[in-house]
């Protein structure tokens, strides 16, 4: 079953007198327990699919479903609404709020949603331990190398167990090891929970790592592979 259907996607910028096409008319089918890697050069488009499935950027055209819901027919507050509930998202920069705890951070989601205390305390102690981070949770971001933060960073994105995580070069921003790890961890999560993946990536060992690779090639799909 599709967690996500796309048909004939388009979202064109205008920068002064140019338009920029991001996207032209992409159909995309992304099934529930995927682990899929859009890859592409830098401004192939993949970071703005990625942002149009999340529902942080309207399209120019066309259609996205996500669990049976078009996006591009929802209110504003709907779409709020879906992001807090269903989604949950991986940045290369981990938008981390550096005041709070990690315990704090992952904690976040859960309490816009407005859940109680004691589900929101087990929920993140057993998140931060999956993630590898059990003894760490009252340590800022500060006090973190990159590979924690990004790990609180995932915690965060899946502590409210979203039916799709949406990550943008999460791997970006730290050193192999500490990378490798931290796609052992999104697969292992996958895997065992079958929260669904979506990575926009330039790094091999993710495409490696995933089941699915879609090439994006200006603005389009240029090739879909499965493994």
């Amino acid at each position: 079953m599709s967690i996500v259907s796309v048909r004939g996607l388009s979202r064109d910028y205008t920068q002064g007198a140019v338009t920029v096409q991001a996207l032209r008319g992409v159909d995309l089918d992304i099934e529930e327990g995927e682990f899929t890697a859009l890859m592409g050069p830098s401004g192939s488009g993949k970071t703005t699919l990625l942002n149009q499935i999340g529902a942080l950027d309207e399209p120019t055209a066309g259609t996205i479903i996500v669990e049976g819901k078009d996006l591009t027919t929802m209110s504003s507050g709907e779409l709020s609404d879906l992001r807090l509930r269903r989604l949950g998202f991986v940045f290369q920069s981990y938008n981390l709020i550096p005041v709070l705890s990690a315990y704090e951070n992952a904690e976040f989601v859960l309490m816009l949603r407005g859940e109680g205390a004691a589900e929101r305390r087990k929920r993140v102690m057993d998140t931060l331990a999956a993630v590898g981070l059990q003894g760490m949770e009252g340590r800022r971001p500060s006090e973190l190398s990159g590979g924690q933060q990004q790990r609180v960073a995932v915690a965060r994105a899946i502590a409210g167990q979203p039916a799709l995580v949406l990550a943008d070069e999460p791997t970006a921003n730290l050193d192999s090891k500490t990378g490798n790890e931290l796609i052992d961890l999104m697969k292992e999560l996958n895997e065992e929970h079958g929260i669904t993946f979506v990575f926009a990536t330039h790094d091999p060992k993710v495409m490696e790592a995933a089941r699915r690779v879609v090439r994006l090639e200006d603005g389009r799909v240029a090739e879909d592979l499965r493994k």
